[in-house]
Order: structure tokens, then C-alpha cells, then sequence
């Protein structure tokens, strides 16, 4: 299955070269995350929102910016009817200020993005650094999440550029794990480290022998040696995940003694403990 990884991975992307603008601002406490997929319905945005939650229970105050260029459904799964999205901060139609948006659960902010939204309005490289730079340089957010779209896009590929902390979530579906090597090829050329988890399986073994074969076919392929593919955990298929989803609330506020909230718990640890 692997080789097979190895060969549609050279399908799945065309790599330019690209100068290094992860943004880092060492004169501010916020540090940002960015959360990918490559693969599309794996629960990438649902685990965005309840790490974000689960972090803000920690003490830590967390602003999320929903990045899925076109299809935002961030607002949805935090239950908020948002007047400005971070679109309407970029065409200069507000202030910054106005796209911070409060949200019912405490120490989490969200900026919003658009559905339907027309792409060819922000194809300059490098744009989306605007807001990030932005909210990072307020000082007033311990953790800048950001939930980008599915799939290798270069919209996707901006904010990974961006970000010095990326955190692939993943299933053991082959055509996921296709899009993770994609995504790890494309890393391994100026990034050190992918942290990665599962959804939807049902014990930490399973992932871990998946990463390493992952890590193995990496080292076959002659990918950058000083690059880090770092498994921080998994999360187990349970019914109340789509349920929370159905409501508009999160799993990780409604079911805290379930034990996807304890393997959540166990991926935020690891987190921490990774993130720079």
C-alpha cells in the first residue's frame, strides 16, 4: 500500500520553489498552529474547534481563524452567526478589530471565514500574512489557530509556509494517508517537523505503526533527513462526535468523560509539549 502512497504522491503536487516566510515573533507570547489534512471529511475542522476548547479549559487563550478558502463552516461547529469574516478585513472594508469575534465559550475568539467566497480576489502570494501578522503582533492570544481548507491548494500551502507549527490530522483510509505523504514531501523541502494524529482510530498502536511505516517509505524516498514526523496520538470513532456536530457544540465541552476526550486530552499534551 505504501509504494502505492509513494507513486500518487508525485501526482498529487508540483513543488516551486519557495522562499522561508514562516512568520515567528519572538516579542509575542502568541504562537501559532496551523491545522491541515490534505484529504478532505476526515474531521480536521472538528478537531480544530475542540483543541481550541480544550486548550482555552487549560487557561489559554485561543483565537481561531477559520481558513477553508470557500467553504467556512468554523462559525458553525462554535455556533456563531458572524457579521464580518476576516474577507471583509482584507478588501479593508473593517478594522481588525472587528473581525475578532467573540464566541459562548470562554477564551475562545474566532475570525471568521466566508462561504461561496470568490478566490481570484486574493491570489498575491503571501497576502494572508497581513492578519496573521496582525493578530500575532496584538500579544494578546497565547495559541493562533489556524483551520485551512482540504487538499494541497495554494491557498493551503501559504499558510503552511507561514506557520512553524503544522499539525496533520489523518484517518487510515489509504487515499488519506496518500494525501499525508503529499503533504510530508511537499514539508520536507523547508520545514523540520509535521506533527501528525489519527482520527477515527481505535487505539494509539494503530497510529503509531502507521507513522513509522509512513517514516520509513519517507527515508526510502530520500526526503530531507533533518525532517520530523512527530505522531502526538489518536482519537477513537465514537457516536457523540457527530452528534456534538448535529447541535453545534463541541464533543470535548459535552462529553468530558468520554474517552475521546481523554485521548484529546492526550494530544494536547503532546502538543504542548512539540509547539514552539
Amino acid at each position: 500500500m505504501f509504494e502505492s502512497i509513494s507513486t500518487q504522491a508525485h501526482k498529487l503536487i508540483k513543488l516551486a520553489s519557495r522562499k522561508n516566510k514562516t512568520i515567528n515573533n519572538i516579542n509575542s507570547k502568541t504562537k501559532l498552529l496551523t491545522i491541515t489534512s490534505g484529504k478532505g471529511g476526515v474531521g480536521k475542522s472538528t478537531f480544530s474547534a475542540n483543541i481550541a476548547y480544550t486548550l482555552s479549559q487549560k487557561g489559554y487563550k485561543v483565537a481561531v481563524l477559520d481558513a477553508d478558502i470557500g467553504l467556512a463552516n468554523m462559525q458553525v461547529l462554535l455556533d456563531l452567526k458572524p457579521l464580518y469574516t476576516f474577507y471583509d478585513y482584507l478588501d479593508g472594508k473593517v478594522n481588525l478589530d472587528k473581525v475578532l469575534l467573540s464566541t459562548k465559550y470562554k477564551n475562545i475568539t474566532l475570525i471568521a471565514g466566508k462561504s461561496g467566497f470568490q478566490t481570484e480576489k486574493v491570489q498575491n502570494s503571501f497576502i494572508f500574512s497581513q492578519i496573521i501578522n496582525e493578530i500575532i503582533n496584538l500579544n494578546t492570544y497565547d495559541f493562533l489557530i489556524i483551520d485551512t481548507g482540504a487538499g494541497l491548494n495554494e491557498y493551503v500551502k501559504e499558510f503552511l509556509t507561514l506557520s512553524p507549527n503544522i499539525l496533520a490530522v489523518t484517518t487510515t483510509d489509504p487515499s488519506a494517508l496518500t494525501d499525508v505523504y503529499a503533504l510530508m514531501k511537499m514539508l520536507s523541502k523547508d520545514k523540520t517537523k509535521l506533527m501528525l494524529c489519527y482520527n477515527h482510530t481505535q487505539n494509539y498502536k494503530i497510529g503509531e505503526t502507521i507513522t513509522n511505516s509512513l517514516v520509513n517509505l519517507a527515508k526510502k524516498n530520500r526526503l530531507n533527513n533533518n525532517f520530523m514526523v512527530e505522531y502526538i496520538g489518536n482519537v477513537s470513532t465514537s457516536k457523540c462526535i457527530p452528534t456534538t456536530a448535529r447541535l453545534r457544540k463541541l464533543f470535548a465541552c459535552e462529553f468530558r468523560n468520554e474517552q475521546v476526550c481523554v485521548e484529546l486530552d492526550r494530544i494536547i499534551d503532546a502538543l504542548l509539549n512539540n509547539i514552539k
